[in-house]
């Protein structure tokens, strides 16, 4: 789940004024974490905790109701809410938040019914529950195959993809003409760029850069892209600590425990 806090981090600063810039600056005094990592951590902590995901989620944004880029409208209001029901969202919200859950269960049908109910307690429409299931596949694939694996190669890449491609059913032989600085805040118009820009990359680094540079939904976007490409390519140790002292001390303490009960679980 770092994956997904680190590319949240660095497309912070470009949600709402996108760059096409490649060799944009990682991290800055600009950047900060937002919503999508609020509840990437809310999620984690919900396992940890053995809590459900919509109590979870609720809990940790109202401790932090004005995050950089603030919330979502109708997220906004299910936070206001002291009893939150769904609204049947589609929104990317759902598949930014779903990392944490491809770590956590060997059993791959445990492992998809627990990314669907991560997203069910606001983004219960259909293709809301995809795109948090299709990302959960890729990230669940690349963790199975690491074990074996220093390094994956455009085989396993490709594996990997159409593993989640199975599950969602998403087209993802994309044209970058069709995407490049296109806003998009559905699952079903990001989820499938976050696919294609991971076929496209060579390196975590890369796949950040490729992905907020495309002038899109630049944190989400990041932050979904990040969640893949770190178990396929593993994350250099200094954005790890750059990334992480960004975070409030217990959301690093949340990241801390969760990486190590994973390892215990393993």
């Amino acid at each position: 789940m770092l994956g997904a806090i680190i590319g949240d981090i660095a497309g912070s600063r470009w949600e709402f004024n996108p760059t096409n810039d490649y060799n944009f600056e990682m991290f800055s005094e600009e950047c900060s974490y937002t919503d999508d990592t609020i509840c990437t951590v809310a999620v984690a902590d919900a396992m940890l905790k053995s809590r459900d995901f919509g109590e979870s989620i609720h809990d940790w944004c109202r401790r932090y109701p004005h995050p950089m880029g603030g919330y979502g409208g109708s997220f906004a209001q299910w936070i206001r809410n002291d009893n939150p029901k769904p609204y049947g969202s589609y929104g990317n919200g759902a598949a930014m938040r779903v990392s944490p859950v491809a770590y956590w269960y060997e059993d791959e049908y445990q492992m998809l019914e627990a990314a669907s109910a991560t997203a069910k307690p606001t983004h219960n429409h259909s293709e809301g529950i995809k795109g948090a299931k299709a990302v959960a596949m890729a990230i669940y694939t690349a963790w199975d195959l690491r074990q074996g694996y220093d390094v994956l190669d455009e085989h396993e890449i490709d594996y990997i993809l159409s593993r989640s491609v199975a599950v969602s059913g998403y087209d993802i032989e994309i044209n970058k003409s069709d995407v490049i600085n296109k806003f998009d805040e559905t699952c079903q118009g990001t989820v499938p760029v976050a696919l294609w820009i991971i076929g496209e990359s060579t390196s975590f680094e890369d796949a950040i850069r490729k992905a907020v540079s495309l002038g899109a939904d630049a944190d989400t976007l990041g932050a979904i892209v990040g969640s893949i490409a770190e178990p396929i390519w593993g994350i250099p140790e200094w954005m790890k600590e750059k990334a992480l002292s960004y975070l409030p001390l217990e959301m690093k303490s949340v990241v801390d425990e969760f990486y190590n009960s994973v390892v215990q679980r393993k």
